[in-house]
């Protein structure tokens, strides 16, 4: 889908400021502005166009009336000029540029993406840095473990060897980290950043000058014939940390997947009918309110409008989540995105761009995504505090021994310093929260549950109250028979019989679950002599010579068909959420069939579970109230909500919300997007759409309500693995760094060397990681416990 700028939030460009010396030229394709160059620049039509890379130069060749003249607005930007830039922490940073969160330093995203969105940069830029580095960092490792053995002969070139090896996984692949570190001081928001660089920088800048000038450090320094350095501890964090980033980069990237669902939803041209009656394909961007457009079978409707001639049947599931096609006719009103099923129509567009339904719908769903509230991590809470700490206790270690300590004082003091950094350096606490996290959604995906991330993991414990939606999630979400009930003179199997036969010519999915059901009885079908489709009240046809007529009360008052003898019976069926239709033959009511959408077999076991774990159930739902009770009768739920909209779901979430009740809302449809958006935690049916599932924080893959408790009691105990590994990190770092200051030297004499400092750097990683394993291995019971 695209908007003309004038109807987004943004305008169409994607600016890049070119070098202040030479004038800008904008690339036709992407929009960014670039200076010239001579290999990236191509004559059309006496014309010089310039690209920002050999990608959109090949595009452009590719078609170039695609991106020229009023064809532009075909195409979608990859990042609007105008965009703002957020962070998904912090949403409260925005700015017109991209760039890193001047509070937690991670890489900002845009407030909109496009459709046309490619990976995200630091993405690319940190997997490069780390394809190349990692044979580097592997190569000083090993030198490090095994150099003794490889340098028997010359063990004085080992540190020069580990300087060239590892100065560029330090200096290259690492820059990032010291530029995030640099600015989280200049920030005076010190972050894991500030941590990471900080322990880089000592034990590479130790090693340099240990490596430059060995002379400055004691005899007792000297391992294997030189002085220690720690080349591989600082090569292995910058590795480290590259690929957790690309990981988190990645699992990033999907948040903006809903929003690009929903874009890809309406089509991309609509059939205009000039005032002399001439049809011709416009682009989307050139449809104004007032204009005529023909609606083909099988097309979506382009924009907002209403009806103006024509009569069908429309598919209006995206919007509302229900299975049933509505009927269309002259005065009503059709939404932009919704598929026209049968007939032709011609409609007036009403509300184009950013005024239309389904344009709300992603505002609504992108609003959502960025006002819940950050999760609150208790490492990064705790890291501002403990850079600040560990700064002052490397500090204090430099100068204490500096000024007090035995000769020579300042290299012990230095040699300290340098420890307490490096023992300090936050890998356990930094691996704390993800191991747990990889761990127990390695284990969930094992048992249909799949969370978005880290957040719905830690939020789903906390759950009391959560809101489902009806179709699709209580219920199967695809019509089937229920019944079919004779009139006098006629039997069961007549009814089906006879039904079945007249609908094999019809699309309605209410006649394909009356054929299903005649097929599954293995019932023998006639074939219609004729069959025509009355829309949106029945089909017409002959059998055997006879006329058959199925629908509702409107076609067999058409047909003069006397239905108030099952009428009572009708009603019954209505009351339990069934969709009826009259049978007649020759005039005569013949019965009646009902086709409902049934409850999943599970759901009832499943309400149960979450009641028993102390949440508050709601129903929400589009149906009809009278359908929407019967089913929550059915199902033992007191709060139902029907005919709601899908900005009434989202307020129903808020106002829960504001009564500080952590909500949970499971749907499947587009129309629950929004709400599952801005729910605490939004869990989606697997089999619902992509854009439900897009939106939700949890997604349930076979959509089995059961595995909502499954997923709550997993979070329970990765949030208590979590707390254990964060425990252990603080202790750890509680204990290390007074070992690494000194704190022993008065009564055993002995210094922790930064090598050692290292080496319990990484058993606490160890330790760490070995503790989050330990969910994988667990048992879930299909009870959970009540909220903690």
């Amino acid at each position: 889908m695209k908007l003309e700028p004038h109807e987004h939030s943004h305008s169409a460009t994607h600016h890049h400021p070119a070098s202040p010396r030479e004038k800008p030229h904008t690339d036709p394709v992407c929009g960014m502005q670039v200076a010239d160059d001579p290999d990236r620049r191509i004559e059309h039509e006496g014309a010089v166009y310039h690209f920002c890379s050999v990608k959109c130069m090949d595009k452009f060749r590719a078609g170039p009336a695609a991106y020229l003249n009023d064809q532009q607005a075909t195409k979608i930007p990859e990042a609007p000029a105008g965009t703002i830039y957020t962070c998904p922490m912090h949403p409260e940073i925005r700015q017109a540029t991209p760039g890193n969160c001047p509070i937690c330093g991670m890489a900002l995203e845009p407030l909109m993406p496009s459709l046309e969105d490619d990976e995200h940069p630091e993405l690319v830029d940190f997997r490069r840095r780390f394809r190349w580095t990692l044979p580097l960092t592997v190569a000083v490792t090993v030198l490090a473990m095994a150099g003794q053995r490889i340098f028997s002969d010359g063990i004085a070139y080992q540190s020069w060897v580990e300087l060239a090896l590892s100065t560029p996984v330090v200096l290259w692949a690492g820059w990032p980290f010291f530029v995030r570190g640099a600015r989280s001081i200049k920030n005076r928001n010190p972050n894991m950043w500030t941590l990471i660089s900080a322990g880089v920088a000592a034990a590479y800048s130790y090693s340099v000058i240990a490596t430059l000038a060995p002379g400055w450090f004691p005899p007792t320094f000297a391992m294997h014939g030189r002085i220690g350095v720690y080349y591989e501890a600082a090569a292995v964090i910058v590795s480290l940390t590259l690929l957790g980033q690309i990981l988190e980069l990645r699992a990033r990237s999907q948040t903006s997947a809903a929003i690009k669902s929903l874009l890809g939803l309406a089509p991309k041209t609509a059939r205009r009918i000039r005032a002399d009656g001439i049809e011709e394909d416009v682009a989307l961007a050139h449809v104004h309110i007032g204009d005529a457009l023909r609606v083909r079978p099988g097309e979506k409707v382009p924009v907002d409008g209403v009806v103006l001639e024509g009569e069908s049947a429309v598919d209006e599931s995206m919007l509302t989540g229900e299975p049933l096609p509505v009927t269309k006719r002259p005065g009503d009103t059709v939404i932009g995105a919704t598929i026209n099923a049968s007939g032709s129509l011609v409609i007036r567009s009403e509300r184009v761009g950013a005024q239309t339904v389904l344009s709300q719908i992603v505002q609504m769903v992108a609003q959502a995504q960025r006002s819940r509230a950050p999760m609150q991590r208790l490492a990064d809470v705790v890291a501002g505090y403990f850079v600040t700490i560990v700064v002052a206790i490397a500090l204090l270690t430099l100068f204490g021994w500096g000024l007090f300590g035995p000769q020579p004082s300042w290299v012990y003091g230095f040699v300290n310093a340098v420890s307490v950094l490096i023992i300090a350096c936050p890998c356990a606490l930094g691996l704390a929260t993800p191991m747990s996290i990889m761990a127990a959604t390695g284990r969930a995906a094992t048992q249909g549950v799949l969370f978005r991330d880290a957040a719905a993991i830690e939020a789903m414990r906390k759950v009391d109250t959560i809101i489902v939606d009806k179709t699709g999630t209580l219920t199967e979400g695809k019509p089937t028979f229920d019944r079919a009930v004779a009139a006098a003179g006629f039997d069961e199997a007549d009814v089906l019989r006879i039904a079945a036969s007249i609908d094999q010519g019809s699309e309605h999915p209410l006649a394909h679950a009356i054929v299903a059901e005649a097929r599954r009885r293995n019932l023998v079908l006639d074939k219609p002599d004729a069959f025509e489709s009355s829309s949106g009240i029945g089909v017409r046809g002959t059998l055997q010579g006879q006329a058959v007529a199925l629908g509702n009360t409107a076609l067999m008052d058409v047909e003069k068909v006397d239905w108030t003898p099952l009428q009572q019976t009708a009603e019954e069926f209505r009351h339990v959420g069934a969709s009826v239709m009259y049978l007649a033959q020759q005039g005569r009511l013949v019965g009646l069939i009902a086709v409902s959408d049934p409850v999943k077999e599970n759901t009832a076991d499943a309400l149960a579970a979450l009641r028993a774990a102390g949440m508050r159930v709601v129903m929400a739902t589009g149906d009809g109230v009278t359908t929407a009770k019967a089913v929550a009768s059915k199902l033992g739920i007191a709060d139902v909500y029907g005919e709601v909209k899908p900005q009434d779901k989202l307020a129903l979430v808020e106002q829960f919300q504001q009564q500080r009740r952590v909500v949970a809302m499971a749907g499947d449809g587009i129309n629950d997007a929004p709400a599952l958006a801005k729910a605490d935690v939004g869990i989606a049916m697997g089999t619902g759409t992509d854009v439900a599932i897009n939106s939700a924080h949890v997604t349930l893959v076979k959509g089995d309500l059961r595995a909502i408790a499954r997923a709550r009691l997993l979070s329970i105990e990765t949030v208590r693995n979590m707390r254990q590994n964060l425990g252990f990190a603080f202790v750890y770092n509680a204990m290390g760094i007074p070992l690494a200051a000194g704190v022993l030297y008065p009564f055993t004499g002995q210094l922790l060397s930064p090598m050692i400092a290292a080496l319990a750097m990484s058993l606490s990683s160890v330790s760490v990681i070995g503790n989050a394993l330990r969910l994988r291995g667990k048992a879930t019971s299909t009870q959970p416990p009540n909220r903690p």
